[in-house]
């Protein structure tokens, strides 16, 4: 029988077999099996290091008479002075639980919800954590051996060396918690758990698991310059996320109520909590269980919870393995296509507004939900934004191939905006323009209908500091600013010095982030010199300090710098797109 399953298992996935057969060998299953049974065994006899017994306190949560004494003490304390509390304490500290009054019933219930718990932490941080380790390590390795070139070159599909990497490099860890499930399963039986809730769990730490094993192959192939120190960063940036998600969901004062709620689904410990209430002592019902869409209830039932977070991470494996795909077989190609970046900036923005538009605990208003946001967004989109130039953008060669031979390709007679758009090798300019006006469309929407910008109505504003002209002025004002650092990031990457990424990226990271540091370090502030902030990465600083009328020529001023930097991209293009022959005759 063996026999025939291995032969299945190497007709439908080599590589699967492959994996399988370099891991699962008798003394690492050995290890495996013989570390998961001494982990269940340890964590079922920790729960016992401070069983009840005939020393047990009288107000100990498992002593049946608890609340009769409670009572009485609460009686002395209120009739007593401040001189007897002493002796009533001493009292009260040396009566112990008699031995029949003990809810010994509570206490293994409790038991085996203390296991459980423990179980359901281990396993999300055992499979998320050593499984993205294993995973990275295995194709440092291939990579450093050559060996990835030949699966590359082997004609297996994509989809099935993937699955078979994922399937097959974790494989001992799959063993060690397949041997811990059904002792799992019995402690959550043991505490009263619902079956459906467990069964929840099980799913969500499967689509969990997906999305970061996905992730971690997808970060493989792209960081191969970083050698040996891949899986270390790999996992350990995991194991950061899930453990500051962690405490965030444990406290009770953090609340889902903005838009960092979309960050907060990739990781499970807020489903977790929100399907083992009873498990969580700090468990808060406003965290998951008010959540919102839309202001659609997202959190009223364990349906809609996990539906919506198996489809969130459903759709964004998706979008990881049609990266990864395009990586696999080449290596020099861009994680995604332009018409992707569309989409993803496209999901991005409905994933964020709808967790902004929200009625919580604090019945924020429609105009004060995005103004308490703003900054979240601004953020999140700048890095979106600042993702796309640096993965868009081509290389000298690439832009070359694309000048020189776009008229030989199969429907060479597109239009070059057509090009701009879709082509993988053009300019990326058009197409970060176009990921900024799909950013840029919901605040526009937003804008014309709050009326917080109306004259008299921002609370703590003065007057027309912030109306909605200066308002639309500096949004203009930091779109052409972001085309302004695309362009110049392009103009390096035509260059033809080694290290092109890296001088793009030291270059608008300086222009970025170095003039609003000088400006305060020497004393410029926005509010003193609003005029010189407009020029900066953040003109928002300075349009409460200054005029509708300048903020307009600052447009100005910065549509001229665009126009003439894009003057340049263009030239650089024709030359790059210039045969050797006629560069040669014309002495280039």
């Amino acid at each position: 029988m063996m026999p025939n399953l291995i032969d299945k298992i190497g007709d439908w996935n080599p590589q699967l077999l492959r994996e399988l057969k370099g891991r699962l060998k008798f003394f690492n299953v050995a290890i495996a099996v013989a570390t998961s049974l001494l982990l269940q065994l340890v964590v079922f006899l920790y729960q016992f290091r401070e069983p009840p017994d005939d020393k047990y306190s009288l107000t100990g949560t498992y002593c049946r008479l608890r609340q009769v004494y409670e009572r009485q003490q609460n009686e002395v304390y209120q009739q007593s002075d401040q001189s007897r509390i002493s002796n009533l304490n001493d009292l009260f500290s040396n009566n112990f639980c008699p031995a029949n009054q003990i809810d010994w019933q509570l206490w293994w219930q409790d038991h085996w919800r203390y296991t459980f718990l423990t179980f359901s932490v281990i396993f999300i941080f055992t499979l998320l954590v050593a499984g993205t380790y294993l995973l990275i390590n295995d194709l440092a390795k291939e990579e450093t051996r050559g060996t990835l070139n030949f699966i590359r070159l082997s004609p297996q599909s994509e989809a099935s060396i993937l699955t078979g990497k994922l399937l097959g490099v974790p494989s001992l860890i799959y063993l060690v918690i397949s041997l811990a499930v059904p002792f799992h399963l019995w402690a959550g039986y043991s505490a009263q758990i619902a079956f459906s809730s467990i069964l929840s769990y099980y799913a969500i730490l499967g689509a969990s698991c997906i999305f970061f094993y996905s992730a971690a192959l997808l970060f493989a192939l792209i960081s191969r310059g970083l050698s040996g120190f891949q899986p270390w960063l790999g996992s350990g940036a995991v194991l950061f996320f899930l453990f500051t998600t962690m405490v965030m969901s444990s406290s009770s004062g953090n609340h889902l109520n903005n838009s960092t709620a979309w960050l907060r689904l990739f990781a499970p410990w807020d489903v977790t909590t929100y399907l083992f209430p009873q498990l969580f002592n700090l468990y808060n019902g406003s965290l998951m269980g008010n959540v919102q869409f839309f202001y659609l209830p997202l959190g009223a039932n364990i349906v809609s919870v996990v539906g919506f977070h198996l489809l969130n991470w459903g759709l964004c494996s998706y979008g990881i393995l049609q990266a990864i795909k395009r990586c696999f077989r080449n290596p020099q190609a861009s994680i995604i296509s332009k018409g992707q970046s569309y989409l993803i900036v496209a999901f991005c923005q409905v994933m964020m507004w709808g967790f902004t538009f929200q009625f919580l605990i604090n019945n924020s208003t429609f105009d004060g939900q995005v103004g308490e946001n703003l900054i979240f967004l601004a953020l999140y989109n700048l890095v979106l934004l600042f993702g796309s130039i640096a993965v868009l953008s081509p290389h000298r060669q690439d832009i070359q191939d694309w000048a020189r031979y776009r008229h030989q390709e199969i429907g060479g007679r597109k239009s070059v905006w057509q090009d701009l758009i879709w082509a993988e090798k053009s300019p990326a300019l058009v197409a970060i323009a176009i990921n900024l006006t799909i950013v840029t469309v919901p605040f526009l929407v937003w804008l014309s209908l709050t009326s917080i910008f109306d004259p008299g109505r921002s609370p703590n504003l003065e007057g027309d500091n912030f109306d909605r002209l200066k308002v639309l002025l500096t949004v203009a004002l930091s779109i052409s600013l972001i085309l302004i650092y695309a362009t110049i990031a392009q103009l390096i990457l035509l260059l033809k010095t080694p290290k092109r990424s890296f001088w793009a990226v030291g270059t608008i990271g300086a222009v970025t982030f170095l003039p609003p540091m000088i400006l305060e370090f020497i004393g410029i502030s926005s509010w003193k010199y609003p005029t010189i902030w407009l020029f900066s990465t953040f003109p928002w600083a300075a349009i409460e300090h200054t005029s509708a009328t300048t903020i307009f020529m600052a447009l100005l001023a910065q549509l001229s710098v665009l126009t003439l930097l894009n003057f340049q991209l263009t030239r650089q293009v024709r030359l790059a797109g210039e045969s050797a022959t006629k560069a040669l005759l014309s002495g280039r």
